[in-house]
């Protein structure tokens, strides 16, 4: 395995490699990763174009354009994106993750859950899509299949500060204060900012 001693070093030896073989999506995929680590999005966004352009199965290509978009707060581009890289890989579960994750942050929240179930029941420790169905199955107003997916979540990756977050508000919901506020101290521990007003909402309603 080549080592490189650092980003731009890396970029450089991939750019040789695209001079010989401009039409590799696999190089240009790499490229768009490496910008995508340097945060150099609009130089990302123009690798992972050509990638898909040359190579147009690279499902993984799609999934970053639309994390891109998604970046930027277009959600529309991002779930077309994400629908594409389904299309090349039916059962490939992060697309469809991020399509769940698009359609429940645009309001639809019967297909989010549909479309995050497919993405679990691919990949049944897909923590982020568990824990954005918990948040779906809540603004559904089903606290118990909130309850276990968000709960399942924090089962499998204790320290994801905003499935403990959600799992308090659920909580909340329910009226269980003490077990809310022992759930927004373990989102505090995984370093996530719970708000102000959440905090002491929980502490009045446990005097």
């Amino acid at each position: 395995m080549q080592q490189f001693e650092n980003t731009d070093e890396y970029i450089a030896d991939l750019k040789a490699k695209l001079a010989k073989n401009r039409e590799c999506g696999n190089t240009l995929y790499n490229l768009g990763v490496a910008y995508l680590s340097k945060r150099e999005f609009m130089e990302a966004e123009r690798y992972f174009r050509e990638a898909v352009a040359n190579s147009p199965k690279l499902a993984e290509a799609y999934v970053q354009l639309g994390g891109i978009a998604m970046q930027r707060g277009d959600m529309k581009t991002c779930l077309t994106y994400n629908v594409q890289a389904t299309q090349q890989r039916p059962f490939f579960a992060v697309p469809w993750g991020n399509i769940g994750f698009c359609q429940l942050q645009m309001g639809e929240t019967e297909k989010a859950v549909q479309s995050l179930k497919r993405a679990i029941k691919y990949d049944n420790k897909f923590v982020q899509a568990l824990a954005t169905l918990g948040s779906a199955y809540f603004s559904l107003g089903d606290l118990e299949e909130a309850v276990k997916s968000l709960e399942e979540a924090v089962k499998l990756e204790p320290k994801f500060g905003p499935a403990w977050n959600n799992l308090a508000l659920v909580h909340a919901e329910q009226g269980e204060w003490a077990k809310a506020k022992e759930c927004v101290g373990k989102a505090q521990e995984s370093g996530y900012d719970v708000p102000e007003d959440f905090l002491k909402e929980i502490e009045t309603n446990l005097k």
